[in-house]
């Protein structure tokens, strides 16, 4: 089977992309470079530097390629500044993926695996949170977000589109190889483990009057190969489940102020942090329940300790200081 990449150049989509390529599939990856770097997509997989948005390239790609399944992980993906530039979200992850699937239907692809967020929920009504919990999204990241997931389920009644969309919660860890490096960092782990190379002198922690055991938010930590492993097995089930939508996270819960004690015990490292005010659209607290992905996918996290994840962070932190370069 050969499969197209999104944002393959990415975090998650570089280690999902390892992974294909360990499982035997053909893979083709695009991205812009804007965030993903070309040295994490490996050796094996074909890549073209662009826009999954631009309709010519992607005519060019699916005119060379028979390509057979979409995962499409490329986004704006952060919380805080879609608060104030909703515009950018909504094209990038409304418009240019309505693009993506025209290019697919025109070339008779319709298999699709659709990057999400546990923010299309919004402010949990319930912990853990599953898929029937209602989605209210509080910000314009997770509100582009459903309204794909919206357009996915039109494309599979008018169209026949199989679909499966993931609602990832907090992703972190990495691979032998691959690992975390955005620019600039947001996310708490890596951000955490800078400060304790001595890139950084603190962490800034948005928010301590929030309702939890600490007053900082509550997020579920997930190991980036347990994500990976997720859309393979939703690649090997899209006929048993055309249209599956399914919540992957740990079904545990961490404070930030936990992440960074555990942090320090991982690294041996004195992690100093700040407080800071809480910034738009981040809800308490954000737990998962998986149930559903382990019932219809058979999916369970093979590394569900935080311990585990961050200290994975650490060794490819510490073996690539730079990330993938300056």
């Amino acid at each position: 089977m050969k499969v197209l990449v999104t944002g393959g150049a990415g975090y998650i989509g570089s280690v999902v992309v390892e992974q294909l390529l360990e499982g035997g599939y053909e893979v083709v990856v695009v991205d812009n470079l804007k965030q993903g770097h070309r040295e994490a997509v490996l050796p094996g997989a074909e890549f073209y530097e662009g826009d999954f948005g631009d309709g010519e390239l992607l005519e060019g790609i699916f005119g060379e390629h028979k390509i057979d399944a979409v995962l499409h992980f490329a986004a704006e993906a952060q919380v805080a500044d879609s608060m104030t530039n909703p515009h950018k979200y909504f094209l990038t992850n409304v418009s240019k993926g309505l693009v993506l699937l025209e290019a697919m239907r025109a070339h008779g692809c319709d298999r699709f695996i659709f990057s999400s967020t546990a923010a299309t929920f919004g402010e949990p009504k319930y912990t853990p949170i599953d898929e029937e919990h209602p989605q209210e999204p509080i910000n314009a990241y997770g509100e582009s977000k459903l309204m794909f997931e919206k357009i996915l389920d039109w494309y599979h009644k008018a169209y026949g589109l199989k679909f499966m969309s993931f609602r990832y919660f907090n992703a972190a860890g990495a691979s032998k190889r691959l690992g975390e490096d955005h620019r600039p960092e947001t996310h708490l782990v890596p951000v955490v483990l800078q400060v304790a190379l001595g890139k950084r002198e603190h962490v800034e922690v948005y928010g301590t009057d929030y309702p939890t055991k600490d007053g900082t938010p509550v997020r579920d930590y997930i190991h980036v190969l347990d994500l990976a492993r997720a859309h393979i097995l939703g690649l090997e089930k899209l006929d048993s489940f055309p249209d599956g939508k399914y919540n992957l996270g740990n079904g545990e819960g961490f404070t930030v102020l936990e992440v960074i004690e555990t942090a320090e015990e991982v690294t041996g490292k004195k992690v100093p942090y700040r407080p800071a005010p809480r910034r738009p659209g981040d809800p308490a607290v954000l737990v998962a329940s998986s149930r559903r992905a382990a019932r219809e996918l058979g999916w369970e996290p093979e590394f569900p300790e935080l311990k585990e994840i961050i200290r994975s962070a650490w060794e490819w932190h510490r073996g690539h200081p730079e990330g993938y370069g300056p």
